[in-house]
Protein backbone atom coordinates (compact mmCIF):
# COMPACT_ATOMS: atom_id res chain seq x y z
CA UNK A 1 0.00 0.00 0.00
CA UNK A 2 1.00 3.66 -0.54
CA UNK A 3 -0.40 6.19 1.84
CA UNK A 4 -3.45 8.08 1.01
CA UNK A 5 -5.92 11.30 2.53
CA UNK A 6 -8.67 10.70 4.45
CA UNK A 7 -11.04 13.31 5.46
CA UNK A 8 -13.11 13.50 9.07
CA UNK A 9 -16.07 15.90 8.31
CA UNK A 10 -16.28 18.11 11.24
CA UNK A 11 -20.09 19.89 9.87
CA UNK A 12 -23.07 20.35 11.20
CA UNK A 13 -26.43 18.98 9.61
CA UNK A 14 -29.02 21.48 7.85
CA UNK A 15 -30.62 21.08 11.17
CA UNK A 16 -33.30 18.38 10.73
CA UNK A 17 -33.95 19.07 6.68
CA UNK A 18 -33.27 15.76 5.11
CA UNK A 19 -33.18 16.32 1.56
CA UNK A 20 -30.21 19.80 2.36
CA UNK A 21 -28.07 17.22 4.75
CA UNK A 22 -28.01 15.06 1.87
CA UNK A 23 -27.07 17.80 -0.89
CA UNK A 24 -24.62 18.88 1.96
CA UNK A 25 -22.81 15.35 2.30
CA UNK A 26 -22.68 15.09 -1.57
CA UNK A 27 -21.16 18.69 -1.96
CA UNK A 28 -18.43 17.60 1.35
CA UNK A 29 -17.60 14.38 -0.44
CA UNK A 30 -17.06 16.54 -3.90
CA UNK A 31 -14.88 19.02 -2.12
CA UNK A 32 -12.70 16.07 -0.05
CA UNK A 33 -12.25 14.26 -3.61
CA UNK A 34 -11.18 17.68 -5.13
CA UNK A 35 -8.50 18.03 -2.23
CA UNK A 36 -7.59 14.53 -2.19
CA UNK A 37 -9.53 12.45 0.16
CA UNK A 38 -9.65 8.81 -1.03
CA UNK A 39 -11.86 8.29 2.50
CA UNK A 40 -14.41 10.61 4.07
CA UNK A 41 -15.99 9.80 7.06
CA UNK A 42 -19.28 12.18 8.19
CA UNK A 43 -20.48 12.14 12.05
CA UNK A 44 -23.35 10.30 13.85
CA UNK A 45 -26.49 10.11 12.89
CA UNK A 46 -25.33 13.42 10.50
CA UNK A 47 -28.54 13.14 8.75
CA UNK A 48 -30.67 15.09 9.53
CA UNK A 49 -29.82 15.80 13.13
CA UNK A 50 -28.74 14.02 16.56
CA UNK A 51 -31.37 14.75 19.14
CA UNK A 52 -29.86 16.88 21.69
CA UNK A 53 -33.39 17.94 23.33
CA UNK A 54 -33.27 15.06 24.95
CA UNK A 55 -30.90 15.48 26.92
CA UNK A 56 -31.66 19.17 28.36
CA UNK A 57 -36.04 18.88 27.91
CA UNK A 58 -38.07 15.73 30.09
CA UNK A 59 -39.87 13.70 27.24
CA UNK A 60 -43.16 15.07 27.58
CA UNK A 61 -41.82 18.10 26.12
CA UNK A 62 -40.40 16.80 22.83
CA UNK A 63 -43.21 14.68 21.33
CA UNK A 64 -42.68 17.92 18.53
CA UNK A 65 -39.02 17.45 18.28
CA UNK A 66 -39.38 13.45 17.87
CA UNK A 67 -42.08 13.67 14.98
CA UNK A 68 -39.83 15.89 13.23
CA UNK A 69 -36.96 13.99 12.99
CA UNK A 70 -39.18 10.48 12.06
CA UNK A 71 -40.34 12.78 9.63
CA UNK A 72 -36.62 13.62 8.00
CA UNK A 73 -35.03 10.16 8.86
CA UNK A 74 -33.94 7.84 5.76
CA UNK A 75 -33.92 4.18 4.61
CA UNK A 76 -31.21 1.50 4.24
CA UNK A 77 -31.84 0.95 1.23
CA UNK A 78 -33.70 4.56 0.12
CA UNK A 79 -33.39 7.84 -2.66
CA UNK A 80 -30.92 9.53 0.03
CA UNK A 81 -28.14 7.38 0.11
CA UNK A 82 -28.65 6.50 -3.21
CA UNK A 83 -27.90 10.14 -3.83
CA UNK A 84 -25.02 9.92 -1.46
CA UNK A 85 -23.51 6.84 -2.65
CA UNK A 86 -23.86 8.41 -6.44
CA UNK A 87 -21.82 11.17 -5.45
CA UNK A 88 -19.42 8.31 -3.54
CA UNK A 89 -19.05 6.44 -7.57
CA UNK A 90 -18.73 10.11 -9.53
CA UNK A 91 -15.59 10.97 -7.17
CA UNK A 92 -14.09 7.58 -6.55
CA UNK A 93 -14.27 8.14 -2.39
CA UNK A 94 -15.25 5.80 0.46
CA UNK A 95 -17.94 7.21 2.27
CA UNK A 96 -18.90 6.41 6.15
CA UNK A 97 -22.00 7.65 6.72
CA UNK A 98 -24.01 8.55 9.97
CA UNK A 99 -28.12 8.73 9.94
CA UNK A 100 -31.33 8.33 12.01
CA UNK A 101 -32.62 5.37 10.46
CA UNK A 102 -36.65 4.47 9.65
CA UNK A 103 -37.88 1.13 8.62
CA UNK A 104 -40.86 -0.35 6.86
CA UNK A 105 -41.62 -2.12 9.69
CA UNK A 106 -42.60 0.60 12.27
CA UNK A 107 -44.10 4.37 11.56
CA UNK A 108 -42.20 5.25 14.72
CA UNK A 109 -39.17 3.24 15.64
CA UNK A 110 -35.51 4.76 14.63
CA UNK A 111 -31.87 2.98 14.86
CA UNK A 112 -28.93 5.13 15.50
CA UNK A 113 -27.11 3.84 12.32
CA UNK A 114 -24.39 3.91 9.97
CA UNK A 115 -23.16 2.80 6.56
CA UNK A 116 -20.06 2.29 4.83
CA UNK A 117 -20.50 3.09 0.91
CA UNK A 118 -17.61 1.97 -1.50
CA UNK A 119 -15.88 3.97 -4.31
CA UNK A 120 -18.43 2.34 -6.38
CA UNK A 121 -21.26 3.38 -4.70
CA UNK A 122 -21.99 0.01 -3.29
CA UNK A 123 -22.97 -0.32 0.32
CA UNK A 124 -20.34 -2.54 1.89
CA UNK A 125 -21.78 -2.54 5.25
CA UNK A 126 -24.99 -1.16 7.24
CA UNK A 127 -24.35 -0.92 11.22
CA UNK A 128 -27.10 -0.07 13.60
CA UNK A 129 -25.68 0.76 17.21
CA UNK A 130 -25.76 -1.64 19.79
CA UNK A 131 -27.49 0.24 22.90
CA UNK A 132 -28.32 3.99 22.57
CA UNK A 133 -26.34 5.70 25.70
CA UNK A 134 -28.37 7.26 28.67
CA UNK A 135 -30.75 9.70 27.79
CA UNK A 136 -30.38 8.50 23.82
CA UNK A 137 -32.70 5.69 24.93
CA UNK A 138 -35.55 7.89 24.82
CA UNK A 139 -35.06 8.34 20.49
CA UNK A 140 -33.28 5.14 19.38
CA UNK A 141 -34.17 1.46 19.49
CA UNK A 142 -31.42 -1.28 20.32
CA UNK A 143 -29.31 -2.68 17.39
CA UNK A 144 -27.84 -6.07 16.23
CA UNK A 145 -24.71 -7.51 15.58
CA UNK A 146 -25.19 -7.78 11.34
CA UNK A 147 -23.15 -4.82 11.08
CA UNK A 148 -20.11 -5.65 13.19
CA UNK A 149 -17.83 -6.27 10.10
CA UNK A 150 -14.61 -5.18 8.85
CA UNK A 151 -14.85 -4.37 4.91
CA UNK A 152 -11.96 -4.86 2.58
CA UNK A 153 -11.63 -2.22 0.31
CA UNK A 154 -8.36 -1.39 -1.86
CA UNK A 155 -7.15 1.17 0.83
CA UNK A 156 -7.47 -1.48 3.24
CA UNK A 157 -9.99 -3.06 6.10
CA UNK A 158 -11.80 -0.60 7.36
CA UNK A 159 -14.68 -0.98 10.73
CA UNK A 160 -16.86 1.78 12.13
CA UNK A 161 -18.00 1.84 15.51
CA UNK A 162 -20.61 4.62 16.83
CA UNK A 163 -20.05 6.84 19.86
CA UNK A 164 -20.55 4.71 22.90
CA UNK A 165 -19.71 1.72 21.15
CA UNK A 166 -15.78 2.68 21.09
CA UNK A 167 -16.00 2.17 24.80
CA UNK A 168 -17.52 -1.59 24.20
CA UNK A 169 -14.34 -4.00 24.61
CA UNK A 170 -16.04 -6.92 22.91
CA UNK A 171 -17.36 -4.73 19.94
CA UNK A 172 -13.89 -3.16 19.79
CA UNK A 173 -12.49 -7.00 19.86
CA UNK A 174 -14.60 -8.06 17.09
CA UNK A 175 -13.60 -5.37 14.48
CA UNK A 176 -9.53 -6.17 15.74
CA UNK A 177 -10.28 -9.65 15.32
CA UNK A 178 -11.08 -9.42 11.89
CA UNK A 179 -7.64 -7.69 10.63
CA UNK A 180 -9.29 -3.86 11.31
CA UNK A 181 -6.55 -1.52 9.48
CA UNK A 182 -8.83 1.69 9.42
CA UNK A 183 -11.61 2.38 12.25
CA UNK A 184 -13.83 4.96 12.37
CA UNK A 185 -15.40 6.27 15.09
CA UNK A 186 -18.37 9.07 15.21
CA UNK A 187 -19.61 11.35 18.03
CA UNK A 188 -22.25 14.15 18.26
CA UNK A 189 -21.10 17.82 18.58
CA UNK A 190 -21.84 18.10 22.20
CA UNK A 191 -23.74 15.70 24.90
CA UNK A 192 -24.60 17.09 28.12
CA UNK A 193 -25.06 14.43 31.12
CA UNK A 194 -25.05 17.72 33.86
CA UNK A 195 -25.75 21.10 34.29
CA UNK A 196 -22.39 22.24 33.62
CA UNK A 197 -22.97 25.39 36.87
CA UNK A 198 -23.04 22.09 39.24
CA UNK A 199 -19.77 20.53 37.65
CA UNK A 200 -19.02 17.40 36.64
CA UNK A 201 -20.58 17.77 33.31
CA UNK A 202 -19.11 14.46 30.66
CA UNK A 203 -15.98 15.94 28.81
CA UNK A 204 -16.54 14.79 25.33
CA UNK A 205 -13.09 15.81 23.96
CA UNK A 206 -11.42 14.19 26.85
CA UNK A 207 -13.48 10.97 26.17
CA UNK A 208 -12.98 10.88 22.48
CA UNK A 209 -9.07 11.62 23.09
CA UNK A 210 -9.05 8.18 25.70
CA UNK A 211 -11.25 5.98 23.63
CA UNK A 212 -9.57 6.64 20.13
CA UNK A 213 -6.29 6.69 21.35
CA UNK A 214 -6.76 3.41 23.27
CA UNK A 215 -8.35 1.57 19.94
CA UNK A 216 -5.67 3.03 17.78
CA UNK A 217 -3.21 1.72 20.55
CA UNK A 218 -4.58 -2.06 20.77
CA UNK A 219 -5.74 -2.91 17.46
CA UNK A 220 -2.46 -1.36 15.99
CA UNK A 221 -5.17 0.77 13.33
CA UNK A 222 -5.57 4.30 12.49
CA UNK A 223 -8.69 5.95 14.02
CA UNK A 224 -10.50 8.50 11.76
CA UNK A 225 -12.78 10.13 14.90
CA UNK A 226 -15.48 12.39 12.87
CA UNK A 227 -17.38 14.44 15.31
CA UNK A 228 -20.60 16.64 14.73
CA UNK A 229 -20.59 20.64 14.63
CA UNK A 230 -22.72 22.88 16.86
CA UNK A 231 -23.63 25.30 14.42
CA UNK A 232 -25.80 28.79 14.56
CA UNK A 233 -28.39 27.31 13.19
CA UNK A 234 -28.97 24.53 14.78
CA UNK A 235 -29.16 26.38 18.19
CA UNK A 236 -31.27 28.88 17.23
CA UNK A 237 -33.65 25.99 16.74
CA UNK A 238 -33.23 24.32 19.82
CA UNK A 239 -33.09 27.65 21.72
CA UNK A 240 -36.54 27.59 21.40
CA UNK A 241 -37.10 24.48 24.29
CA UNK A 242 -36.05 27.32 27.06
CA UNK A 243 -32.78 29.93 27.89
CA UNK A 244 -31.47 26.59 30.77
CA UNK A 245 -32.13 24.47 28.12
CA UNK A 246 -29.96 26.11 25.73
CA UNK A 247 -27.47 27.53 28.50
CA UNK A 248 -26.60 23.49 29.27
CA UNK A 249 -25.80 23.10 25.48
CA UNK A 250 -23.51 26.39 25.59
CA UNK A 251 -21.43 25.74 28.10
CA UNK A 252 -21.12 22.46 27.77
CA UNK A 253 -18.34 20.18 26.10
CA UNK A 254 -17.34 20.29 22.44
CA UNK A 255 -16.58 16.84 20.29
CA UNK A 256 -13.60 16.73 18.59
CA UNK A 257 -12.51 15.29 15.53
CA UNK A 258 -9.05 13.81 15.13
CA UNK A 259 -6.94 11.19 13.22
CA UNK A 260 -5.03 8.89 15.58
CA UNK A 261 -2.22 6.65 14.71
CA UNK A 262 -1.41 3.01 15.52
CA UNK A 263 0.83 4.29 18.41
CA UNK A 264 -2.27 6.22 20.03
CA UNK A 265 -1.14 9.36 19.04
CA UNK A 266 -2.88 11.96 16.46
CA UNK A 267 -1.28 12.01 13.27
CA UNK A 268 -3.60 15.34 12.30
CA UNK A 269 -4.53 18.65 13.61
CA UNK A 270 -7.56 18.60 16.01
CA UNK A 271 -11.03 20.34 15.09
CA UNK A 272 -13.00 21.67 18.15
CA UNK A 273 -14.43 25.33 17.24
CA UNK A 274 -14.96 25.45 13.55
CA UNK A 275 -16.68 23.68 10.91
CA UNK A 276 -14.66 22.11 7.83
CA UNK A 277 -13.31 19.26 6.76
CA UNK A 278 -10.16 17.45 8.86
CA UNK A 279 -7.50 15.92 6.54
CA UNK A 280 -4.39 13.11 7.62
CA UNK A 281 -2.36 10.96 5.61
CA UNK A 282 -2.48 7.34 6.20
CA UNK A 283 -0.27 4.78 5.42
CA UNK A 284 -1.36 1.52 6.51
CA UNK A 285 2.04 -0.09 6.60
CA UNK A 286 2.51 1.46 10.00
CA UNK A 287 0.16 -0.35 11.54
CA UNK A 288 2.91 -3.69 10.53
CA UNK A 289 5.67 -3.14 13.08
CA UNK A 290 3.86 -2.41 16.57
CA UNK A 291 1.93 -6.02 16.03
CA UNK A 292 5.14 -7.32 17.50
CA UNK A 293 4.54 -6.19 20.58
CA UNK A 294 0.79 -6.70 21.27
CA UNK A 295 -0.67 -8.33 18.81
CA UNK A 296 -4.00 -8.87 20.78
CA UNK A 297 -5.51 -10.90 17.73
CA UNK A 298 -2.45 -13.15 17.17
CA UNK A 299 0.07 -14.24 19.46
CA UNK A 300 -0.69 -11.58 22.08
CA UNK A 301 -3.27 -13.59 23.00
CA UNK A 302 -4.66 -17.26 24.61
CA UNK A 303 -7.36 -18.25 22.26
CA UNK A 304 -7.18 -21.35 24.41
CA UNK A 305 -8.88 -19.48 27.79
CA UNK A 306 -11.09 -16.57 26.41
CA UNK A 307 -13.46 -17.41 23.30
CA UNK A 308 -15.87 -14.87 21.82
CA UNK A 309 -18.96 -15.50 19.85
CA UNK A 310 -21.10 -12.73 18.13
CA UNK A 311 -24.53 -13.51 16.64
CA UNK A 312 -25.00 -11.38 13.11
CA UNK A 313 -28.21 -12.51 12.53
CA UNK A 314 -30.15 -8.98 11.64
CA UNK A 315 -33.12 -8.91 14.49
CA UNK A 316 -36.71 -8.31 12.45
CA UNK A 317 -39.77 -7.88 14.61
CA UNK A 318 -41.73 -11.26 13.02
CA UNK A 319 -40.74 -13.64 10.54
CA UNK A 320 -43.19 -15.54 8.22
CA UNK A 321 -43.55 -18.92 7.13
CA UNK A 322 -45.12 -19.74 3.54
CA UNK A 323 -48.69 -20.76 3.72
CA UNK A 324 -50.07 -24.33 3.04
CA UNK A 325 -52.32 -24.37 -0.32
CA UNK A 326 -55.75 -24.55 0.71
CA UNK A 327 -57.04 -28.16 0.94
CA UNK A 328 -60.25 -28.22 -2.07
CA UNK A 329 -63.52 -29.06 -0.85
CA UNK A 330 -64.38 -32.74 -1.15
CA UNK A 331 -68.29 -32.41 -1.26
CA UNK A 332 -68.55 -34.45 1.66
CA UNK A 333 -69.15 -32.58 4.64
CA UNK A 334 -67.82 -34.87 7.51
CA UNK A 335 -64.56 -35.47 5.48
CA UNK A 336 -64.17 -31.52 4.78
CA UNK A 337 -64.48 -31.47 8.73
CA UNK A 338 -62.16 -34.16 9.51
CA UNK A 339 -59.67 -33.14 6.74
CA UNK A 340 -59.81 -28.92 8.33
Amino acid sequence: MTPFKVAAAHVAPVFLDREKTVAKACSLIEEAARNGAALIAFPETYVPAFPLWSAVVAPIHNHEWFKRLVASSIRCPGPELTRIAGAARRHGVIVSLGFNEGTADSVGCLWNSNVLIGEDGAILNHHRKLVPTFWEKLTWANGDGAGLRVCETRLGRIGVLICGENTNPLARFTLMAQGEQIHVSTYPPVWPTRDPRGGGNYDLASAIRIRAGAHSFEAKAFNIVASGFFDAAMREELATVGKDAVRVLDESPRAVSVVIGPTGEPVSDILADREGLLYASVDTRACVEPKQFHDVVGYYNRFDVFHLTVDRTRQRPVSFRAEAEPRPLSGDAEEDVAGA
